[in-house]
């Protein structure tokens, strides 16, 4: 799948406030992208894709969970927040033609991390969360450290991204806890 057939198919599946969010989140990625050295062009079309399941009702998520039980692996027993960038990820593999495992994983993780990072996967998770359209308190820290320290602004962010799901009184996803004590252990080891 091309980069102008992912925007297209986003185009016609997402609001128009989703779809913002999506091409802001495509901006911030090919930036970071650039900064960090990695593919430009695979951190657009992750950041294009990463949201095509975010309006799909829950019955169809899970029908999805179910149909792709091997790949699906158990999303359906994790927390319903968490479950379009799972079900993109297995559309984009078995319906749109997409297998690069960079730009699946990216996705799949888009929203709670995971132990070992790649750098696609920290680039989208950081896209994600520092998109232009994005308000919240420290997302202008998290702007900054992310173009000045890639693994400690993904550090920053799984810690933001826990503690505002602890609040509001949600079950954290046990990948995105395992994913921060990774990076936590692997900026321990750098210093």
């Amino acid at each position: 799948m091309t980069c102008k057939e992912a925007k297209a198919l986003v185009k016609g599946r997402l609001s128009d406030k989703r779809y913002r969010h999506t091409i802001n989140v495509k901006k911030m990625a090919v930036a970071l992208a650039e900064r960090w050295g990695a593919d430009p062009e695979k951190a657009e079309l992750a950041a294009l894709l990463h949201d095509s399941a975010k309006e799909l009702p829950k019955a169809e998520l899970l029908q999805i969970f179910a149909d792709n039980a091997i790949i699906a692996d158990n999303a359906a027993q994790r927390p319903a927040p968490i479950w379009h960038g799972l079900a993109a990820a297995i559309l984009c593999q078995t319906q749109w033609g997409v297998t690069d495992p960079e730009i699946l994983s990216a996705i799949r993780c888009h929203t709670t991390g995971k132990p070992d990072m790649g750098k696609l996967d920290k680039i989208l998770y950081l896209a994600d969360m520092t998109s232009a359209e994005r308000d919240y308190p420290g997302v202008e820290q998290l702007r900054k450290l992310e173009f000045e320290d890639l693994d400690k602004a993904i550090c920053a962010a799984l810690e933001q991204s826990i503690q505002f799901v602890k609040d509001s009184g949600k079950p954290v996803d046990p990948e995105s806890q395992a994913a921060l004590d990774d990076m936590r252990r692997q900026l321990a080891a750098r210093s």
